[in-house]
């Protein structure tokens, strides 16, 4: 999906179409999300102006929830789960196969800007773990050739 470039205006415009909601900094900070790939920096006094809110407190919403990412995704979200259900059932052999084949850390995206590698705590699939989530779609009993196969398929 194709992001638009931060800007102040389009900040201020999604802010106008939640605040009538009650608690509207979270359906706003998801809209950032959706439409800019990230919630900026530069738009936290913007959201925290218009919601009159102290910067503090959207920062804080921000830093807290892992949705809320502050620097832009790469084309593919790649979220493992590294949760005690899957721990149990190895999954932190298989971060370490993806950060090997990605060459970078949990946390990070690739050089290339096609792949982001993020632990998630939990995915709700303790049954089927150990699990991931690559662009939304839900994977469990994951082992080393399905792992392999959802990064070939991000284009690692």
């Amino acid at each position: 999906m194709a992001r638009e470039p931060w800007s102040e205006a389009r900040t201020r415009q999604i802010v106008a179409e939640h605040v009538e909601l009650e608690g509207p900094l979270m359906p706003i900070l998801h809209a950032c999300v959706e439409t800019f790939g990230f919630v900026p920096n530069d738009a936290v006094p913007v959201i925290a102006n218009e919601l009159n809110l102290s910067r503090a407190e959207v920062h804080g919403v921000v830093t807290f929830y892992h949705d809320f990412r502050r620097e832009p995704a790469g084309k593919h979200v790649l979220k493992m789960c590294r949760a005690e259900a899957c721990q149990s059932m190895g999954c932190e052999s298989l971060v370490k196969r993806a950060e090997d084949r990605l060459g970078i850390k949990c946390g990070e995206t690739s050089v290339d800007g096609r792949v982001t590698l993020e632990p998630i705590y939990c995915l709700g699939l303790c049954a089927t773990a150990p699990s991931a989530m690559l662009d939304g779609k839900i994977v469990g009993r994951l082992n080393e050739a399905k792992l392999d196969k959802l990064l070939k398929g991000a284009g690692a």
